[in-house]
């Protein structure tokens, strides 16, 4: 029985992607810096990982998460309240497949959807 996953995506440098994590979108980090290599954060009830990956060239970074969300309206909102960039062409949407659903991308360019089904 699977139940949980947690998506592990590229980081060029561990303090911007926990700044933009913990202090833009609200997470929180999962154990210790021991890891200069590695990092854990949290929001709710999922996590996400990251691995360092020094050269990485956002402009070619293919790193997807899809990730449900209640209240997506509300979190949106929040978002944009806070001045998070939201992808260009990922403002909250209502999608003909059933799903309200937004875009951001990282500092690593790591395509972060968030979907609500209605």
């Amino acid at each position: 029985m699977l139940t949980q996953i947690h998506p592990k995506l590229p980081m060029r440098n561990k303090a911007e992607t926990k700044k933009y994590y913990i202090e833009k979108l609200g997470f929180e980090q999962l154990g210790s810096d021991d890891f200069p290599d590695y990092l854990m954060l949290k929001k709710d009830e999922i996590e996400i990982h990251f691995f360092l990956f020094t050269d990485l060239n956002p402009k070619e970074n293919y790193g997807m998460v899809y990730i449900r969300v209640s209240g997506i309206d509300a979190f949106y909102h929040s978002l944009v309240d806070e001045r998070v960039e939201i992808h260009p062409n990922g403002s909250l949407q209502t999608k003909s497949w059933g799903q309200k659903e937004f875009s951001l991308l990282d500092p690593d360019s790591n395509l972060l959807t968030f979907g609500e089904s209605f």
